[in-house]
C-alpha cells in the first residue's frame, strides 16, 4: 500500500500582504481538500513573514502576522532574521505567545535566564497511518546582531549534528524547515544523507520544481508570495520508506482572494493607523526630500547619526527618505511611510585611505543611481551621499561625474593610517556596495533601533530651532 502526505509553504512574505488573501484562501482550500481525502497534510512558514517595513507590522509588532497565520490554519512555522533581529528582545519572546502552530528553531537561544514557552527545537509529527515525521527548523546566524538583542544562534551544521541521530532513531521521515539560503542548503543535503526535504527560503529562491541534492528534495517558493510551495512525499508501506518526492510552486496572484482574509487586513490596517497617529511634530511648512541634491534634513539625520554614536564621521545616503515630509501634524505613520526601511545604525573603523575610497565610490553614479532592492533597504535608489564631520570639496569631469578633490576632518587632511569611527546604515556592511566597509575588521551594530528613530529624534528636537 502506499499513501501520499502534503505539506504545502510559504516563504519570505516579508509583510507584503498584496497576494495574501490569494495565499490563505489557498492554503485553508489545500489543507481542507486534502484532509477531505484522509492524507496527511501540514501547512508551514519558513520565516520572514513579519517585516517592519509594512505598518500593521510596525503596529503591532509582528503579533498582527501570528494572528493572520493562525487564521490561515498554519501547522509549523521557523523565523527568519526579520523576525530575529528587527525588535527588542522581549517583543521576540513573546512574538508567538498566541500561536496556534509550533514554532521550530533549533539553533535560537536566549541568553536571558528565561527561553520563550513557544520556541521548540525539533517536532514529531505524523500521519494517520503512523508515519512518523520529524522537523527541525534552523535560521541564518547573524550574531553580529542576535547577541546584541540577547540571543545566540548555533552554526546549523553544529545544531544539525547535535539533532539528527535522534530524528533519524525517531523518524520515519525528516524534514528541514530552513531560513538559511540556497546555498547552505544544498551544502546540507550534500552532507547529512538522512533528511529527506529541506524546505528553503532566506534567500529568495524559486525553485518550480525543486532541486534534488544527493538523497534531499530542496525546494523554496520565491518572495512575497507571489507562489506558494506544495511538496508531495509517497510512502510505500510494504518497502517501509519513500519511493517518491515531488515538489512544485503555485502560482498565487491570479487566484480568487479570501473575503474573510480581505476584512481582517482592512481592520488591522485601520488598527494601526490609529495605533500610530501618536504626533511627533507640527511643522508649518513641508521639508524638502530630495535623492539627488543635499537637503537640511537629511544633513540633521546624519548629524542626529554622528552625535548618537558618538562617532568621527557619519555618512547616510538620501534615498533613505522616500518623500517629502508634509507640512501640519506629523505623526509616527509619517515617519514610517517616508523611512519604512529595518536599517540599524552602524559605526565601523576605517583609515583614511579607506575613507577616501569610500567617498570617492559612493560618489560615483554607479552608487548613486542604483536601484537596490535587499540589504534592509525597502526604497527605489540609494542617492547623494550625506556627511557629517568631514568636510569633501568636489568637482565635476567632463562626463559628469563627480570627484572629492579634497577631504577634510577638523579642517586637516584625512590621516591616511588613522582609523576613524564612521557611523552610517548597516546596509553598506553587507555585499558590495562599498567594499571597505563590508570588509571593516570592527563594527559595531546599534539595536533594536531603526534608522527612522534617528529621525523621530532629529525632528523632535533640531528641526523646529533650525
Amino acid at each position: 500500500m502506499q499513501e501520499k502526505i502534503y505539506f504545502y509553504y510559504t516563504n519570505d512574505l516579508h509583510s507584503n500582504f498584496d497576494n495574501w488573501p490569494q495565499v490563505a484562501g489557498y492554503l485553508k482550500g489545500a489543507k481542507e481538500e486534502r484532509l477531505a481525502e484522509n492524507h496527511a497534510c501540514w501547512l508551514i512558514d519558513i520565516g520572514d513573514h513579519v517585516d517592519r517595513v509594512h505598518p500593521i507590522a510596525e503596529a503591532f509588532m509582528g503579533k498582527a502576522n501570528v494572528e493572520l497565520m493562525n487564521d490561515a490554519g498554519y501547522d509549523l512555522a521557523t523565523i527568519g532574521n526579520n523576525e530575529g533581529i528587527t525588535m527588542a528582545h522581549e517583543d521576540l519572546h513573546h512574538l508567538y505567545d498566541d500561536a496556534e502552530f509550533k514554532v521550530i528553531c533549533a539553533n535560537l537561544h536566549s541568553l536571558t535566564s528565561t527561553e520563550p514557552d513557544w520556541l521548540h527545537s525539533t517536532v514529531h509529527i505524523h500521519s494517520d497511518s503512523g508515519i512518523k515525521i520529524g522537523v527541525i527548523g534552523l535560521t541564518a546566524p547573524f550574531n553580529a546582531f542576535y547577541e546584541l538583542l540577547d540571543w545566540h544562534i548555533t552554526t546549523p551544521f553544529q545544531t544539525l549534528e547535535k539533532h539528527i541521530n535522534e530524528l533519524k532513531e525517531s523518524s520515519d521521515i525528516i524534514v528541514l524547515m530552513s531560513h538559511l539560503g540556497i546555498s547552505e542548503d544544498q551544502e546540507i543535503a550534500r552532507r547529512f544523507d538522512d533528511i529527506d526535504v529541506i524546505i528553503g527560503g532566506h534567500t529568495h529562491h524559486l525553485l518550480r520544481s525543486g532541486e534534488t541534492v544527493n538523497n534531499t528534495i530542496i525546494t523554496a517558493a520565491g518572495k512575497h508570495c507571489g507562489f506558494a510551495g506544495e511538496v508531495v512525499l509517497t510512502w510505500d508501506h510494504e518497502r517501509k520508506g519513500l519511493i517518491d518526492k515531488t515538489a512544485t510552486v503555485h502560482d498565487m496572484t491570479e487566484l480568487p482572494r479570501d473575503l474573510a482574509t480581505e476584512q481582517s487586513l482592512n481592520d488591522l490596517t485601520n488598527k494601526a493607523n490609529t495605533l500610530l497617529e501618536q504626533s511627533v511634530i507640527n511643522l508649518e511648512e513641508p521639508i524638502d526630500v530630495k535623492w539627488f541634491q543635499h537637503t537640511d534634513i537629511m544633513q540633521k539625520l546624519t548629524g542626529t547619526l554622528k552625535e548618537w554614536t558618538n562617532a568621527d564621521v557619519s555618512m547616510l545616503n538620501a534615498g533613505l527618505l522616500l518623500d517629502q515630509i508634509p507640512a501640519g501634524e506629523v505623526t509616527h505613520k509619517d515617519i514610517h511611510r517616508i523611512c519604512p526601511h529595518p536599517i540599524n545604525p552602524c559605526m565601523v573603523e576605517l583609515t583614511g585611505n579607506e575613507l577616501t575610497e569610500v567617498i570617492r565610490g559612493s560618489l560615483s553614479r554607479d552608487f548613486t543611481e542604483l536601484k537596490l532592492k535587499g540589504f534592509g533597504f525597502r526604497g527605489e535608489i540609494l542617492g547623494k551621499m550625506i556627511y557629517a564631520g568631514i568636510e569633501v570639496e568636489t568637482v565635476l569631469r567632463e562626463d559628469g561625474s563627480e570627484y572629492a578633490e579634497e577631504i577634510l576632518h577638523n579642517g586637516k587632511p584625512l590621516d591616511p593610517e588613522y582609523l576613524y569611527k564612521v557611523a552610517t546604515a548597516d546596509t553598506f556592511t553587507f555585499g558590495r556596495l562599498l567594499p571597505e566597509i563590508a570588509r571593516a575588521e570592527e563594527k559595531h551594530y546599534f539595536l533594536p533601533e531603526f534608522l527612522r528613530d534617528l529621525l523621530t529624534d532629529t525632528l523632535r528636537h533640531k528641526w523646529n530651532c533650525h
